[in-house]
């Protein structure tokens, strides 16, 4: 007879798959609870709830919280953004408790850093540029289709609608 399979500890899933965000969710939000984000939200959507502007010159790096008053949103910069950042952190303090959803934040420290140096320092702040799909020069056969129409504007969104339609598929 068979021995028994002994517990190795693993919690067993009983409903099948799961999406790979709940399987990471614990450990991300450890790891963010660790430097004070209660709500993990504030690091994943940054550039959402400061402003694209704001992203590109800032990243937050820790939330303290104090005895008695609110929490201090630590918020790192180069150095000739500070000023910039400076005259916004009443701004970038009203839209971070938005995210919390209760005015937790009540200063925003703002840290300096060099552009280049060590490698905790580094402040690349620019997000990965969006690709812009290229657009299919129009064709003879789509400038044909859309002659009919009397409307410029719409005639050419329509030829460039062809344009696509009849350019062969991007491998």
């Amino acid at each position: 007879m068979p021995e028994k399979a002994q517990n190795t500890g693993i919690k067993r899933r009983k409903r099948g798959f799961e999406r790979a965000s709940a399987l990471a969710a614990g450990r991300i939000r450890s790891a963010s609870e660790s430097r004070g984000f209660a709500v993990s939200r504030l690091l994943t959507h940054w550039g959402e709830i400061v402003g694209p502007d704001i992203a590109r010159m800032a990243r937050p790096v820790d939330v303290t919280y104090g005895q008695k008053f609110g929490a201090t949103l630590t918020v790192l910069t180069t150095g000739a953004n500070a000023p910039m950042l400076e005259m916004q952190k009443e701004m970038i303090r009203e839209r971070v408790n938005a995210c919390y959803g209760y005015s937790a934040v009540q200063k925003v420290r703002i840290t300096q850093t060099a552009a280049t140096g060590f490698a905790e320092g580094q402040a690349v702040f620019d997000p990965k540029p969006e690709a812009h799909p290229t657009q299919a020069p129009v064709t003879s056969a789509a400038r044909e289709a859309a002659a009919t129409v009397a409307d410029t504007g719409l005639r050419e969104a329509l030829e460039r609608l062809g344009a696509n339609v009849l350019s062969p598929p991007k491998s």
